[in-house]
């Protein structure tokens, strides 16, 4: 608390300087919040209302109750996602209808990717029944498909690299034994002066 009194004021805090930020010129503003925003695909808007729903349930503690009508209307959302229709505006629903969506688009999401593994199962099964095949060109092609199914990966090329580290002493004793090596290797060689009589 500062005290000010006819003669002296005592304040414990110094006085707030006035700070003026840097403002940059000619930055055009965007004409509304909606053009500031990153442009989202359907299913990150459809994430970003669910999650902004639900914590406004939490907040005010009024739970998300979804009717029959709710359901209806998330399930034409659905097929319109599906259809990939891009001018689908959803802050014309409610927030129990974005919820059940958002809870349906997770829900199939999960559902594809259980769907591929099973379907690579089912892929993997037909080529090992087919590698018992009498013909050699179905065995062949089912065998050389079965080794580039990810995770088997037989055809895959691979490079190592094995690094060695060593001391200065070590590399040049390594150098002295293949020089000497290569010196014993040498053949000693007189030269001998031809003239050119002999050549003729």
């Amino acid at each position: 608390m500062c005290y000010i009194s006819q003669k002296i004021t005592e304040c414990p805090f110094p006085p707030m300087l006035e700070h003026i930020p840097d403002i940059e010129e000619n930055v055009p503003l965007p004409v509304s919040v909606a053009d500031a925003m990153p442009t989202l695909t359907a299913k990150e808007e459809l994430e970003m209302m669910a999650r902004t729903a639900k914590l406004i349930s939490d907040l005010t503690g009024q739970p998300i109750q979804v009717t029959q009508e709710h359901r209806g209307q998330a399930l034409e959302l659905a097929e319109q996602v599906i259809a990939n229709k891009s001018d689908m505006n959803l802050a014309q629903y409610p927030n129990e209808t974005i919820a059940y969506l958002a809870g349906m688009v997770s829900q199939y999401d999960y559902m594809v990717v259980r769907e591929f593994a099973d379907l690579k199962k089912y892929v993997v099964n037909k080529l090992l029944a087919e590698t018992d095949n009498a013909d050699p060109k179905i065995r062949l092609g089912a065998i050389k498909a079965l080794g580039e199914v990810d995770g088997v990966d037989a055809f895959k090329k691979r490079t190592e690299v094995t690094v060695k580290h060593q001391s200065i002493e070590e590399v040049e004793n390594e150098l002295l034994e293949t020089l000497q090596k290569l010196e014993k290797r040498t053949i000693n060689v007189q030269s001998k002066v031809l003239s050119s009589e002999n050549h003729a």
